[in-house]
């Protein structure tokens, strides 16, 4: 039975520090969440993250190809009409992204 021991002490060993792991960032940085800098970065965060996915996602083009262009230029278009509609960076990421997905999956726009 010492193997059982062993294992179970391992289980709890490697669960405490994995925890102890996830929870050190959240209270280490409890104070700075009343600062000026980490108020503006929330309020602008989510712009800076649609323009990294659009750049990201927009480098490898190809403008020679209309027909390879046309699911990115579409997802785009999809990202950019639900982000006006409804003002909501995670919708309008995801539903993005789901076009684009079925539109590169498709046969007849790749």
């Amino acid at each position: 039975m010492p193997d059982a021991r062993y294992a179970i002490a391992a289980i709890v060993v490697t669960a405490a520090v994995t925890w102890a792991l996830r929870a050190l960032p959240f209270a280490a940085l409890a104070p700075l969440r009343a600062s000026s800098t980490v108020q503006y970065l929330s309020t602008r965060m989510p712009a800076g993250v649609m323009v990294i996915l659009l750049v990201y996602c927009l480098r490898d083009l190809p403008l020679t190809e209309p027909r390879a262009a046309l699911a990115p230029l579409a997802a785009l278009t999809v990202t950019i009409a639900l982000h006006l509609w409804r003002r909501n960076a995670l919708l309008s990421i995801l539903g993005g992204t789901a076009v684009h997905v079925v539109l590169s999956s498709t046969a007849a726009w790749a």
